[in-house]
């Protein structure tokens, strides 16, 4: 009797590990979870194949602060990681955009342009100031927001721009494109 169902059992371990690498070379930053829903294997699977390609220096995994881990492709740049895994926060990414077209902002102008609560965009500032993607300049009555190293973001969101498909993103490469 055939069985013409194929299960995640019948793929050769060796063609899910590529799988999971096509995947994280694609969408570097990515995390587990998206992971698990992009591969559709099951947690397990993913979970042993993970664990594998990490003991076997096949990826490169981010784990700060407690928070879930980031996935990246091996040949990346620590850099680059660096950004990536700020970037591909959909909220990061909008005032990494922002601050890039205007070069010196208020907090007041970032909060303006996201129309999120202040608290919202102090925490992304936070995070995008540790990572060193931003740097803060203090005056007497007010912080400015700048990017830190402008060509090196630029790189990277114009490198991995297919990983970042949002609507803003998208604009912003056309408006670069167009300088």
């Amino acid at each position: 009797m055939s069985n013409i169902h194929t299960d995640q059992c019948d793929i050769a371990p060796i063609d899910l590990k590529s799988l999971i690498l096509d995947h994280i070379k694609r969408s570097p930053g990515i995390r587990y979870r998206e992971l698990l829903r992009l591969s559709g294997l099951t947690n397990g699977a993913l979970e042993y194949h993970i664990k594998i390609l990490e003991k076997t220096q096949k990826i490169k995994v981010e784990r700060l602060h407690g928070r879930r881990p980031k996935y990246f492709p091996l040949d990346m740049q620590t850099e680059e990681t660096c950004i990536m895994g700020q970037i591909r926060n959909k909220s990061s990414r909008q005032i990494v955009l922002f601050i890039l077209e205007h070069d010196l902002c208020t907090f007041g102008e970032i909060s303006e342009h996201m129309k999120k609560a202040p608290s919202t965009i102090s925490w992304h500032l936070k995070r995008l100031s540790e990572s060193g993607i931003i740097s803060i300049i203090h005056g007497q009555e007010l912080q400015l927001y700048r990017i830190s190293n402008v060509q090196l973001v630029s790189d990277v969101l114009s490198k991995y721009k297919n990983s970042l498909s949002d609507k803003i993103a998208n604009e912003y490469y056309n408006m670069f494109g167009e300088l």
